[in-house]
């Protein structure tokens, strides 16, 4: 069994990038990018030996949170493509490594979830505007601020058009958190949708620390 030291949610736009997004660009998401600098902090502080990320996609999925967070880690980083099956299935199997695994025995882990929220926020967005994309939105928060992961589970159930990304993702890391027996408590950092895609950026805290 792992020791945990740090816990987030994270999007993963390529626009937040240097490389991709523009200046104006990255204006308009620049109370996300503040808030991933800050998590990248949080996460310098934690000093994890492992870092474990789940996405749903595999290249700026993985990447976009890394270059904000771990940019020069030197330790192991695992990762989990968390892109079919329910979102009940990989909480599930998040219980499971936590409970099961003995790879990383006696070790600091830190936790990335990467992943964004609806993608029809708007009507100019990447598939336009769907009122299940605001609904889904507002309800994952609603769910993971009161930590209601029963209905957590079933938002795609109850918003089957929001056209999220990160729901498997983000349910991977509560089943590992779910595990460990740890009273976590969500901090919501920042939630933005200027180009009609739900951004969110949570941090994972105990009344003291992991």
């Amino acid at each position: 069994m792992f020791n945990l030291c740090f816990a987030s949610f994270c999007p993963h736009p390529p626009i937040l990038l240097p490389s991709v997004g523009s200046t104006e660009d990255r204006k308009k998401v620049k109370k996300t990018i503040e808030k991933l600098e800050f998590l990248g902090k949080e996460l310098k502080k934690a000093n994890p030996d492992v870092i474990i990320i789940s996405s749903p996609h595999l290249d700026w999925g993985f990447n976009v949170p890394l270059r904000f967070l771990a940019p020069n880690f030197k330790g192991e980083i695992k990762t989990f493509l968390t892109d079919s099956e329910s979102p009940a299935f990989w909480f599930e199997k998040g219980k499971k490594l936590f409970s099961n695994s003995q790879e990383f025995e006696n070790k600091k882990l830190a936790l990335i979830a990467s992943g964004d929220l609806s993608h029809c926020l708007k009507e100019d967005g990447p598939y336009g505007f769907h009122p299940d994309g605001p609904k889904f939105d507002k309800a994952l928060i609603k769910y993971l601020r009161v930590k209601n992961i029963k209905n957590f589970l079933k938002l795609n159930e109850m918003y089957p058009e929001a056209n999220e990304c990160g729901l498997r993702s983000f349910s991977f890391i509560l089943g590992i958190l779910d595990a460990s027996g740890i009273d976590w408590q969500p901090e919501i950092l920042s939630y933005e949708s200027p180009f009609g895609v739900g951004y969110l950026v949570v941090n994972f805290k105990k009344d003291e620390t992991f």
